[in-house]
């Protein structure tokens, strides 16, 4: 399945990758961004060079209004969605309990949790068979995390994307009978910036990953695409662990 795809938080890691190796699959691809708008373009350009056909699209995902705004702007740019990305996130209060925030933790919620239940409402709502869409399919970006727990570091990041986890199958449930399948990916150490809150923290635990090294956010987006594709035709509910064994 090729088509529309809308990937969130694209400006960077993940996200960019997911973008790029969507295009060169042949997807029409919507570069979300909240704030980076420079690196939106960067990623867009590449992909434009390379033959494809993306635009970068503003929206803050944990915004209701701007969330139906972008899904209004792809269609009239690009066509018909068939395929959303759920990958904007942030991390939070880093460090132990003591260090949680109120404020923080509503941030964290509001952007890991409501935004993804909002961009897969807007997506559904066009996708659904049963709505006169054509059918297609929602990857959420969950993290190994949510099984590990996050302890002394994370937990509220943790706890966020086990919230993600539960949506993945609920939605994968709720959403067949109208065509559309809902996945997962985990993925673990992956070289991005989103460890930078603590450096050195990669070279800290990469002794704990079986396969002895990090990922890299190629290696996540392959299988995000993959979980997107015909290829997948019969995989829903599921998820794929990208984390080196750990």
């Amino acid at each position: 399945m090729t088509g529309v795809m809308i990937v969130t938080g694209a400006s960077r890691g993940i996200g960019a990758a997911t973008a790029r190796r969507a295009a060169r699959a042949g997807y029409a691809v919507c570069v979300n961004y909240q704030a980076a708008a420079d690196r939106a373009a960067t990623v867009v350009q590449a992909i434009r060079a390379d033959g494809g056909t993306a635009i970068a699209v503003a929206a803050d995902v944990s915004d209701e209004g701007a969330v139906q705004a972008m899904f209004a702007t792809v269609e009239r740019y690009l066509g018909p969605v068939r395929v959303l990305v759920n990958n904007a996130g942030t991390v939070g209060d880093f460090g132990p309990l003591s260090a949680m925030t109120a404020a923080g933790l509503r941030r964290l919620l509001d952007v890991n949790v409501v935004g993804p239940f909002l961009c897969a409402r807007e997506a559904a709502a066009r996708m659904g068979t049963t709505r006169g869409g054509a059918g297609g399919s929602i990857v959420n970006v969950s993290s190994r995390a949510s099984l590990l727990g996050g302890p002394n570091e994370w937990v509220t990041y943790a706890a966020s994307k086990g919230a993600i986890d539960s949506m993945t199958v609920g939605l994968s449930k709720e959403l067949a009978s109208d065509g559309i399948r809902v996945n997962g990916v985990r993925p673990g150490l992956i070289d991005t910036e989103i460890h930078d809150v603590s450096p050195g923290r990669l070279d800290r635990l990469v002794g704990g990953v079986p396969l002895a090294r990090t990922g890299t956010a190629d290696e996540v987006a392959e299988a995000i695409v993959w979980l997107a594709s015909d290829a997948a035709s019969y995989v829903t509910g599921s998820f794929i662990e990208v984390s080196g064994g750990r």
